[in-house]
């Protein structure tokens, strides 16, 4: 990602004609520039690597560009080195590994800097001039002399490691304008002073152990582990022993602390004994008897007693009559709840009795309709009637655009998921007997949808006031909550991999349900109508599945469906009409789906709040909006940060996901396309990726292992 007023990442020369022609100008401003970095280079392995042997492949001759892809550890993007990672190498150990850094810093392009692992030696020079530096890794080496205070002017700075060197001298302040620093590790060096300057507020990994340290910590870290501060005699205070101003402090003052410990009636009578609770108290003015002090302790207990009875008096019977009423909804809801007026005994007695009269008015009698499911590993699907699943303990998943999403557990432990669809969701509209062949069709149409990435339909129940439909369940929550849900310390972030997995998968499945209907299938053509980071689910494998497919044609009732086209807002094309007619399109489909790639790319969804107070109601106009302006980091997820050498992919899917959440409806590609560029884009990736003697290893925190959120959900 480019900062600001820095160099412009460009992807990879086979996406750049289908980007757009605002890359063009940052592209030409920066032509010219690989000749001083391949100076630079050259330089440095002038100094660092004498011999020869370890950067052989730093051939001007035979390899004359740094960007060709054959220099070793250098990675470009746009025409300028991004990326550089010599780890391990054994580089500088002579005399003039002094002047081996001073020439890598002016490499002005750079993005990330490791050199771990090797020998250099000298002082760490001034860096101010790198300042779209990202990741800065210097530790296991002989760097010796102070913290260059000039660390402070690299604000974008999200990974710092000094650690294992010869470091002297104190703790510069500078670093405290880090405030994007999420690493910072300084351990086993041979610093000294105070470290106020650490106390970072975006923090999560610190490590100050074995230098010189001294006074007290601050409280702003004080909640990092006593091993990250630990072979520094000097420091104390949380999560260390207190320093020692606060334990004399603790003992000049032992008996208010004590008072402090005491209950309310201990505390009078030490009041007003000063010789002690054994002493007996004299009758002088101003003081108090004991017995005095028992009477008026006593009289406060009688007193709260008395009122905390007609407070309970007054509330228990409304308090109790609430649970109960509560308790008896819950047990009768379980499901089916219907919206009648009759209420859910009305349901279960259509189903169980062939109809029944409830106030004049005649119910029809429903049945449970099981799909043909060939994408069930046990031979099929579980059957049941309505009744047992009426008597399943269900758990609500959540309330949306279509209807209200339950988990119900069956008598035998069989797990589903059940939809039920909101009143004046059906094909047509009404309970007639046109509408209910309509439903039916419709719902032999969606049942024959099996693919890997798409939730499959396996049943449905239609009355007049019911319709349910059941979906296998998907254990692993959906998108939204793995983007969103738990958001703060303690949270493991989406990896990208694994936000480009899902991407590829859900894309897929939307391609599966576009083409379906093509001519010779025997379906009719299909689109899903309501793609969102909700409506992409995760399965028992990881893999992502699109629900609610389909459902948004069956939305005929005005309330239906404006309340469906609320929850959808900002995922819903500019082209489509207003409610309450039921829309859906495959470009429409198209706009959705970059909607979520957006999603996936900015950590943002569709009504999210700014940091300066603002709202992002449409996210492609916003992320449109950023970008004209200039390239920043603002526009991609901080979480993304971890990740190493994605600036380029990160770049393509975002002018892909523009182009998909284009204004104009023929200005987006077709899914087929889409899913296409997705998988070039993670090949790509993958043959990017470093070897394991190139890479930045775990130690150094930029990556961590993604875990999928617990609780299932379907689509809301």
């Amino acid at each position: 990602m480019p900062p600001h007023g820095g160099t412009a990442l460009l992807p990879p020369p086979l996406l750049l004609l289908l980007l757009s022609p605002l890359l063009l100008p940052l592209c030409l401003a920066n032509a010219g520039s690989l000749d001083a970095d391949a100076a630079a280079l050259a330089d440095f392995r002038l100094a660092a690597d004498p011999s020869g042997a370890a950067l052989s492949s730093w051939n001007l001759s035979a390899n004359p560009s740094p960007c060709g892809g054959a220099w070793r550890g250098v990675t470009c993007a746009g025409g300028r080195v991004t990326r550089l990672v010599l780890e391990g190498l054994g580089l500088s150990g002579g005399s003039g590994g002094a002047a081996a850094l001073p020439a890598l810093a002016r490499l002005d392009g750079l993005r990330v800097l490791s050199l771990k692992g090797n020998a250099l030696s000298g002082e760490i020079p001034d860096l101010s001039q790198l300042a779209g530096l990202k990741l800065l890794f210097l530790a296991r080496n002989a760097l010796s002399g102070p913290i260059p205070p000039s660390l402070g002017a690299l604000y974008r700075l999200y990974r710092l490691d000094l650690s294992f060197n010869n470091l002297s001298g104190a703790v510069p302040p500078e670093l405290g304008h880090l405030d994007r620093l999420l690493t910072l590790r300084l351990d086993s060096n041979r610093l000294t002073g105070g470290i106020d300057a650490v106390a970072l507020p975006r923090l999560q990994e610190l490590n100050v152990s074995n230098n010189v340290l001294s006074g007290r910590i601050p409280p702003a870290v004080a909640a990092f582990p006593a091993a990250a501060f630990g072979g520094n005699a000097g420091l104390c205070g949380a999560p260390l022993p207190p320093c020692g101003g606060d334990e004399a402090a603790q003992q000049q003052q032992p008996n208010a602390s004590a008072a402090r410990d005491c209950p309310p009636a201990a505390a009078m009578v030490a009041a007003s004994s000063p010789a002690g609770a054994d002493a007996p108290s004299s009758s002088g003015k101003g003081k108090m008897s004991r017995a005095a002090v028992v009477a008026i302790v006593a009289g406060d207990f009688a007193v709260v007693g008395l009122v905390a009875g007609l407070l309970f008096c007054y509330f228990w019977p409304r308090l109790s009559g609430r649970r109960r009423g509560g308790r008896r909804l819950q047990q009768g809801e379980k499901i089916v709840y219907s919206s009648s007026p009759y209420g859910a005994a009305g349901v279960v007695a259509a189903a169980g009795a062939g109809g029944g009269v409830a106030g004049g008015a005649t119910f029809e009698r429903g049945k449970m309709v099981f799909l043909e499911d060939l994408s069930c590993s046990n031979g099929g699907t579980r059957r049941f009637e309505l009744e047992e699943l009426l008597r399943a303990s269900a758990e609500m998943l959540g309330k949306g655009g279509s209807g209200t999403a339950y988990k119900a557990v069956l008598d035998d432990g069989t797990v589903v998921a059940v939809k039920r669809l909101r009143d004046g969701t059906a094909a047509g509209g009404g309970g007639g007997a046109s509408s209910k062949k309509e439903f039916e069709h419709h719902m032999a149409v969606l049942g024959r949808l099996r693919h890997p990435n798409v939730v499959p339909l396996t049943a449905y129940y239609y009355a007049r006031d019911e319709k349910l439909l059941v979906y296998e369940y998907m254990p692993n929550g959906s998108l939204f909550s793995l983007l969103h849900g738990n958001r703060g310390p303690g949270r493991t972030p989406l990896e990208w991999a694994a936000r480009l997995r899902i991407a590829s998968g859900a894309a897929r499945g939307l391609a599966y349900i576009h083409h379906c209907g093509r001519r010779g299938s025997g379906m009719p053509k299909l689109a899903h109508g309501n793609i969102k980071s909700t409506n992409i689910l995760i399965d028992r494998y990881g893999a992502a599945r699109l629900a609610d497919c389909g459902l948004a044609q069956l939305a005929s009732s005005p309330s239906a469906a404006a309340a469906a086209a609320s929850r959808s807002a900002g995922y819903r094309a500019p082209e489509a009409p207003p409610p309450p007619r039921p829309w859906a399109s495959h470009k429409g489909d198209v706009y959705a789906f970059g909607v979520v790639l957006l999603e996936l790319l900015t950590g943002r969804c569709p009504g999210s709040e700014l940091p300066n107070g603002g709202v992002v109601v449409e996210l492609p106009r916003w992320v449109q909006s950023v970008v004209r302006e200039e390239w920043t980091s603002e526009v991609f997820d901080l979480e993304l940060m971890k990740d190493k050498g994605i600036e380029e992919e990160m770049v393509a899917m975002l002018q892909l996901a523009l182009s998909c959440a284009a204004a104009a409806p023929e200005q987006r590609p077709k899914i087929g396309y889409v899913v296409k560029m997705i998988d070039e884009v993670r090949a790509c990736g993958e043959e990017a990726s470093p070897s394991h003697d190139e890479s930045v290893d775990e130690s150094s925190g930029v990556s961590d292992s993604p875990a999928v959120s617990e609780g299932g959900a379907l689509s809301q």
